[in-house]
């Protein structure tokens, strides 16, 4: 932390390609991008960032709808969350759809963007768990090239981007089976998540994929619950299972990503009714998939 303010932005870029927006971000490698800024323009407000420069995505046409690619779709990083949250798109994707329905109130949801939510990477970011549980890879393009990394090394530090690249696309494998998407917050209405689940059915490969959002640094996948669980679905039948085993289900993934403290230490009373919350929705979630 600094006692002083760094000097605000000196120019702003407004590209009309991404060919244009890499050379613009490789010729000030201080820049940053900026779609629809509303985690960006905050932080600039609170004083918390003073960026160089902005390279301004909002002109690039190429990254804001979306096209199939051999069984993929892939998203435009420039997709608003209300796009996203269109009938057509959630017939496409319907748990990336109610994540974006989910995201803020209307003013957040026009200006706000698919990319932004991932690079941002806030803990809270509605679209990082249904990305991070349909295993979803990013298409990243820069001055050497394209590349793609998939999202939940970007999100766990394990690949990040290097000057003068930006994310372009999102491609997400199009599972055609149900899939669901759920949040707890703290009031009624428009909130960030105080809690947030994803499940997604893949009869494919005859698994269940789950990840929790907004209780971590990045999205958890409790791995072993979702082998455990998938190893009970009649995949040939009608995927039915017992109440018991949904409520199994949503403690087994509870207890995974938040566990029981060493020796006889007790979880806080707030933490643990944090990890009541997560159960819930895993096990809401989990059944309204299978129904």
């Amino acid at each position: 932390m600094t006692t002083h303010a760094p000097q605000t932005a000196q120019s702003v870029t407004l590209p009309a390609s991404l060919d244009e927006a890499v050379a613009a971000l490789t010729a000030m490698p201080a820049a940053v991008p900026v779609a629809g800024g509303t985690d960006l323009m905050a932080a600039v407000n609170k004083g918390q960032l003073r960026p160089a420069g902005l390279v301004g995505l909002g002109r690039i046409n190429e990254i804001r709808g979306w096209q199939y690619q051999d069984g993929h779709a892939l998203l435009g990083a420039g997709l608003t969350h209300a796009r996203m949250g269109r009938p057509d798109f959630a017939a496409l994707i319907p748990a990336l759809a109610a994540a974006a329905r989910a995201a803020g109130p209307p003013q957040i949801r026009n200006a706000g963007t698919l990319g932004g939510n991932i690079v941002t990477a806030a803990p809270t970011g509605d679209s990082l768990p249904v990305l991070a549980a349909l295993e979803a890879d990013l298409v990243v393009m820069g001055p050497v090239g394209t590349r793609e990394i998939p999202i939940s090394h970007l999100l766990a530090g394990r690949d990040l981007l290097a000057p003068g690249e930006l994310v372009a696309f999102v491609r997400v494998p199009l599972l055609h089976a149900p899939q669901v998407f759920l949040k707890a917050t703290g009031r009624t209405g428009p909130a960030r998540a105080t809690a947030s689940v994803a499940v997604v059915l893949d009869p494919a490969r005859r698994g269940v994929r789950c990840a929790v959002g907004a209780i971590a640094p990045m999205p958890l996948r409790p791995l072993e619950a979702e082998h455990w669980i998938a190893s009970l679905v009649d995949w040939d039948g009608d995927r039915g299972l017992a109440p018991e085993a949904l409520t199994a289900f949503g403690e087994y993934v509870a207890a995974a990503c938040i566990p029981d403290p060493p020796g006889d230490e007790q979880l806080p009373p707030a933490v643990l009714h944090l990890r009541r919350t997560v159960a819930a929705l895993a096990r809401r979630g989990l059944g309204r998939a299978l129904s």
